[in-house]
């Protein structure tokens, strides 16, 4: 397992990484915590990202927004596996919706497993560090030889819509006994569940900043924000309906018509509501390259979230995108936010959340720019990747030879 001993950082780096991520490489924002985890092993080993396993059941009464997401699986699939750089693959799995059906499952998990054995035997993987975020892909990932297991528990699949919820709580607890490092970026959930670990630690998530910081000096402004006139309030990010407070949004921009909203982010959910609006403009998805030419043009970043569990755990990433661009930033309430006291302004409603946008609005000096800056700057990817695999290291002195004995299903 160990590489490059002579790391300034004193780390020993995998040679070998195969990641179950909780994404698709093909349509989801690319600043996601596991692919930024996994782009900095690809620095120093070789890396294959798997492409999210499907986990959702199969719900034809979503409308146009179920075939919208089939199709797009369809394509991500029909790629296979993709070398995207010199040490970096993605692969693209067949699976199917069946969690929830117990004589379905296990050929499936089968099939999974198979499909990895082809690849990591064509890659000539032998015992990499396996890295799981996706929970759906528990029974295949278990079943292959590995140095040693990362479980990634930083959101609450078991709270994603359309899952099976026993089934999945079933696989997150498998893992949790199973991984030599469980990892969490949410303080309060890593309290709730470290006990239920057989080793938990609690690693911040870290951001891409100097692409962010850098961007007011490049000259590029995107073509839907240079023709605005007047304030610009923004979000970058998906458009959940699990996440994305739409009733609190919508309210918000009728009762702000001298600001226009930019939205940046593939919408999950029926948006028409925010389309209708004159001071709104829906840009969509975008590479996350261009994601900080967009953020440098707004005035106020907005974090609209709902309250529910899946918020309660999660640590949004582009709160520290937000600061790494010097933005003001404007935010419903949830845990995290008690570390970004004054750098944060929180709002419980809709009119609360308009006075502190026009409070926001004022918040231009440089100097407020650089505090924010400053909060976010030691949190580098690459630090937050030393963290994880020190702390492999700190709990074995050296990586596992053997693959534990897996214990058995619930």
């Amino acid at each position: 397992m160990c590489t490059h001993s002579d790391e300034p950082d004193g780390v020993a780096w995998p040679p070998e990484v195969v990641c179950f991520g909780g994404e698709d490489w093909w349509y989801h924002n690319r600043g996601h915590c596991d692919i930024q985890f996994m782009r900095q092993y690809a620095r120093h080993g070789r890396v294959i990202y798997v492409n999210s396993v499907v986990m959702r059941k199969f719900n034809v009464s979503e409308g146009a927004m179920f075939w919208q997401r089939l199709l797009r699986k369809a394509k991500s699939i029909m790629r296979g596996l993709v070398r995207i750089e010199d040490n970096f693959w993605v692969y693209s799995p067949v699976t199917a919706p069946v969690h929830h059906l117990s004589l379905a499952r296990p050929i499936n998990a089968r099939f999974l497993r198979e499909q990895m054995r082809l690849v990591t035997r064509r890659l000539r993987f032998k015992r990499p560090l396996l890295w799981v975020n996706c929970p759906a892909a528990c029974d295949a990932a278990l079943a292959l030889p590995r140095t040693a297991l990362v479980y990634q528990r930083t959101d609450r699949f078991e709270d994603h819509p359309g899952v099976d919820v026993a089934q999945i709580t079933r696989y997150d607890r498998r893992l949790k006994r199973e991984a030599d490092v469980t990892f969490y970026s949410n303080y309060d959930f890593y309290k709730d569940e470290v006990n239920e670990c057989r080793n938990a630690i609690y690693v911040e998530h870290g951001v891409d900043y100097d692409l962010f910081a850098s961007a007011a000096d490049a000259p590029e402004i995107p073509d839907e924000l240079r023709q605005v006139d007047g304030r610009i309030v923004g979000f970058f990010g998906g458009i959940d309906s699990h996440k994305f407070n739409m009733e609190l949004v919508a309210d918000v921009v009728r009762k702000l018509p001298d600001a226009t909203f930019a939205f940046v982010g593939q919408p999950s959910i029926d948006t028409s509501v925010l389309e209708s609006q004159p001071n709104v403009v829906m840009v969509g998805q975008q590479p996350y390259e261009r994601i900080p030419h967009y953020g440098k043009c707004f005035d106020v970043c907005i974090l609209p979230f709902n309250r529910n569990r899946w918020i309660d755990a999660m640590t949004p990433i582009k709160l520290k995108e937000y600061l790494a661009l010097g933005k003001p930033v404007v935010a419903t309430p949830f845990g995290e936010l008690r570390k970004y006291e004054g750098l944060v302004r929180i709002a419980e409603d809709a009119d609360a959340f308009v006075a502190a946008v026009r409070e926001a609005f004022d918040d231009t000096s440089s100097e407020a720019a650089a505090m924010r800056r400053e909060r976010v700057t030691p949190h580098s990817w690459r630090s937050k990747a030393v963290e994880v695999l020190t702390a492999i290291q700190d709990r074995h002195g050296h990586l596992p030879r053997q693959a534990p004995a897996l214990a058995a299903n619930p």
